[in-house]
């Protein structure tokens, strides 16, 4: 099930040598502290069935979708064991499942951060609240992001583009099932540059300057220099 194969997950990346920890940005989403890898760009590739008035994206890098229904039938979002977690009515209403253990495990960017309470399985009967009419949905998906604070292992070079691993999102646009397809990139750290010409023409400037002024001083005070004529007082 894909909620063992996240702690899985996370059990082996608290395995692994630091190192993304420090390319993360911090936000406010749904009362929850929500941490955005800067260090991972995860894309959308293909959906699979295309339908009209039903769009999707990818925000905030590597954290959220962005469900948008302006069609005729209802859009259902399946969660992490296979339950029915948000659907979108073909009027505009927004509905969440609070019985679909997705509904809280996305409260947390890490997956674990938040646990379900007793009632919410994938078998429970779900219970539909309405939390929106604006027939679009934003919420955070695990599948779709590194779900540890560790480098994964399969970036050897943390300067190298990587791909971690490719994502598939389940979906239901009226009785038709179909799926999200996309991948999650390690786009590397950029090495620490520093524009050394212009700091060697700096510090050359600098040189020059204390240099010139060291000459002028030294002629002003040698015994042979001609002194300032003196103003006469009218």
């Amino acid at each position: 099930m894909v909620r063992r194969a996240l702690a899985i997950s996370v059990l082996l990346g608290a395995l692994l040598p630091p190192g993304a920890a420090a390319g993360r940005q911090l936000s406010q989403v749904s009362g929850q502290i929500d941490a955005t890898n800067v260090h991972y760009s995860s894309t959308l590739l293909r959906v699979s069935p295309v339908r009209t008035g039903v769009s999707w994206r990818v925000i905030d890098l590597n954290d959220e979708i962005e469900l948008v229904n302006r069609s005729h039938e209802t859009v259902t979002v399946f969660g992490y064991d296979g339950e029915r977690y948000v659907r979108i009515l073909a009027g505009g209403a927004v509905q969440v499942n609070e019985n679909s253990p997705a509904y809280y495990l996305n409260q947390s960017f890490f997956a674990g951060g938040v646990q379900p309470p007793p009632n919410a399985t994938a078998r429970a009967q779900p219970d539909w609240v309405t939390v929106a009419k604006t027939g679009s949905f934003v919420w955070h998906d695990h599948r779709i992001h590194w779900y540890s604070n560790r480098t994964p292992y399969i970036v050897k070079d943390v300067h190298r583009t990587t791909l971690v691993f490719h994502w598939k999102v389940p979906f239901e646009v009226g009785a038709v099932r179909g799926d999200l397809y996309g991948k999650l990139v390690w786009i590397g750290e950029k090495p620490v540059s520093f524009p050394i010409g212009a700091i060697i023409a700096f510090v050359v400037l600098l040189i020059a300057s204390v240099a010139f002024v060291v000459v002028v001083r030294r002629r002003r005070a040698a015994p042979g220099a001609t002194p300032k004529p003196k103003r006469e007082a009218w």
